[in-house]
């Protein structure tokens, strides 16, 4: 009998072959699961909103609807009179967009189930909608989707961006929240004329928003120092001891590297303030904290640390390192004129903290106004 060489090393190939073989069938089955409920979802949502909002039922059918299921269902999870309302609003919110021609696989009451292919049939109106995505994101993640926005180009935004960085559900809200929507390529940069290709410049483009919520960083830490130096530090310790909360809100792909990275060339050091590496865009990406408005001086610094980064820190392999100034507050145009005089990859974003937004918001008092006005009307 054949000597069986039975070390585990030696049969890692063949665990790696039928590991990736079980997790690709079971993100198939998942897949085509997540299509179907899709489909019921849809299809309920489609019958109760018929039955609803012309007054066929009357008030509270919906809940009495929830309670007989859970009676004739038990353990049925899924279909609260919540739950149910949210597949009416799902139905009512797409029914413009999915095709709806005769459907098949009838259920009891008429029910009818949207068949996946039908759901795939593009519309003249939603081009830049990738059905396959669609299809791909969960129904929780869908309805976060129409109830935090308002117009179809922002849901197929948040729809595409679910589907390929498979955000959970809290970072979709975090990112919705962000309003990564309107932020998304807004950056005033200079990379179409710096990167090496057209596509790379896009995507550097479309990874970097213009402005930033640093939701962990505390107001009442800063601006009660004699240095604006010393509050960018304390900007600075705040995003590494909150660095997965960074980079979660800094975009995709990126790997923190270290912070005030030392630096030298002909004997002159150099700190930059925060320094990643990002896998998509293959670069080193240096950012330099400002806590004040924008200066041009800032451009020409960060633009020092670029050089040097490519001269003794960059791999051969790797594509030229990026670098973007974060500040308080900046003049987009002005940074724009100024930044298209580099020769480095290079762009200005701004950021706010959750004292900020809060001051942006209505009160208390105002929102109570507000409502009771509301329902005086």
């Amino acid at each position: 009998m054949a000597n069986v060489n039975t070390d585990i090393q030696f049969l890692r190939p063949a665990v790696q072959a039928i590991k990736t073989a079980i997790l690709l069938s079971q993100h198939k089955v998942a897949k085509e699961a997540n299509r179907e409920l899709l489909s019921l979802y849809y299809g309920i949502g489609r019958y109760v909103s018929e039955h609803t909002r012309h007054n066929a039922w009357g008030t509270g059918a919906i809940d009495l609807i929830s309670q007989q299921l859970q009676k004739e269902m038990p353990g049925l999870r899924g279909f609260s009179s919540a739950a149910i309302k949210k597949m009416r609003i799902f139905f009512e919110q797409w029914s413009d967009v999915v095709n709806r021609s005769p459907l098949v696989n009838d259920l009891p009451d008429d029910i009818q189930v949207v068949e996946t292919k039908t759901l795939i049939n593009r519309s003249l109106a939603v081009d830049d909608l990738d059905w396959n995505a669609f299809l791909s994101v969960s129904f929780t993640h869908h309805y976060e989707i129409l109830a935090k926005t308002k117009t179809l180009e922002e849901r197929i935004f948040y729809i595409r961006k679910t589907a390929e960085n498979l955000w959970s559900k809290e970072h979709l809200i975090d990112e919705i929240k962000s309003d990564l929507f309107h932020h998304q390529s807004q950056m005033p940069n200079n990379f179409k004329l710096t990167m090496s290709s057209k596509t790379s410049a896009l995507k550097a483009m479309e990874m970097f928003k213009d402005n930033y919520l640093l939701d962990f960083v505390n107001m009442e830490e800063i601006g009660a120092r004699e240095s604006m130096d010393v509050d960018e530090r304390v900007v600075e310790q705040k995003i590494v001891q909150h660095i997965k909360d960074f980079i979660m809100t800094f975009g995709t792909d990126f790997t923190f590297v270290g912070n005030q990275y030392h630096l030298e060339k002909y004997g002159i050091e150099q700190f930059p303030d925060l320094l990643f590496y990002n896998r998509e865009l293959a670069s080193l990406v240096c950012v330099e904290l400002k806590f004040g408005e924008f200066k041009p001086a800032y451009l020409g610094q960060l633009s020092a640390y670029l050089r040097i980064l490519d001269s003794e820190v960059k791999k051969p392999f790797e594509n030229p390192s990026i670098g973007i100034v974060l500040c308080k507050s900046a003049n987009n145009a002005f940074v724009e004129f100024l930044i298209q005089g580099y020769d480095n990859p290079m762009g200005v974003a701004t950021y706010k903290t959750k004292e900020e937004i809060k001051r942006l918001l209505p009160s208390e008092e105002q929102l109570q106004k507000l409502l009771a006005e509301e329902k005086e009307e």
